[in-house]
């Protein structure tokens, strides 16, 4: 390649690059931190994650504020499904993000990182907030959820993740269908039947006999019982929840 050539290169109009800083240049610059989303289906393990990641920081000597969305025991706090449980701060339809930050700043408390656990419930303005956090205050956001809700379809706060995060991670621990293929989808189930309309935040568990606690109001005589079922496309397209009765034992060779 020519001079000509090098020249012709850097005047090219269509080129979407930018000139970028050395690797020095680079270090000596202000703070930035990253915005990440650990997803991945119910029972995969995200909020043993998010505390692992909490306890591991604040070992090291970092301080973090750890929020939660939604969880699944209905209290302002993160539960592990191996037992751990973490105090956090719920964050509401109205609540800026960044004005939780700034209380501790007033404090007189520095935030190094902050976790999001059920990120999913977030707004799109909310995952904003956390994003302005990591770029303007240098603060490493984790957040954890599910990407789909149970018609298969993006939560708004996950899809605005999935636009403007530093890191997406689906979360390694495989969750199997009944089937043993991956699951992927997470089917609300009432009589063993899987719902396919209704309130989009349901928050309920895997396990049966699980009351409801919708987005929308009810009253105590209109509560039901629902649960969530792990499934692979197939299995979530046909509405085939697998057998009845669990199967006990292990398989034999012979």
């Amino acid at each position: 390649m020519t001079a000509a050539d090098d020249v012709a290169l850097d005047d090219d109009p269509t080129d979407a690059l930018s000139a970028a800083p050395p690797a020095g240049a680079r270090r000596n610059g202000p703070a930035r931190g990253r915005l990440k989303f650990c997803y991945g289906p119910m029972d995969c393990g995200k909020s043993t994650l998010a505390l692992q990641i909490d306890h591991n920081h604040a070992r090291q000597g970092r301080r973090g504020l750890v929020l939660v969305r939604h969880d699944r025991s209905g209290a302002p706090q993160i539960t592990s499904r191996i037992g751990i449980v973490r105090r956090a701060t719920e964050v509401g339809t109205g609540t800026d993000i960044r004005d939780l930050v700034r209380e501790q700043w007033a404090r007189g408390q520095h935030v190094d990182y902050v976790i999001v656990d059920e990120a999913q419930f977030l707004s799109p303005a909310q995952v904003d907030q956390l994003a302005e956090l990591a770029d303007e205050a240098g603060i490493d956001v984790y957040c954890f959820g599910i990407a789909t809700d149970f018609r298969s379809r993006l939560f708004p706060g996950a899809a605005r993740l999935f636009e403007i995060a530093d890191e997406l991670q689906p979360v390694q621990v495989e969750v199997l269908c009944w089937c043993g293929l991956p699951g992927r989808f997470n089917a609300r189930v009432r009589d063993d039947v899987i719902l396919r309309e209704g309130d989009t935040v349901v928050v309920a568990d895997t396990e049966h006999s699980v009351v409801e606690s919708s987005a929308s109001a009810r009253s105590d005589a209109e509560t039901v019982t629902v649960r969530y079922q792990v499934l692979c496309r197939r299995h979530f397209r046909s509405g085939d929840l697998g057998p009845a009765a669990a199967q006990h034992g292990q398989l034999r060779l012979s």
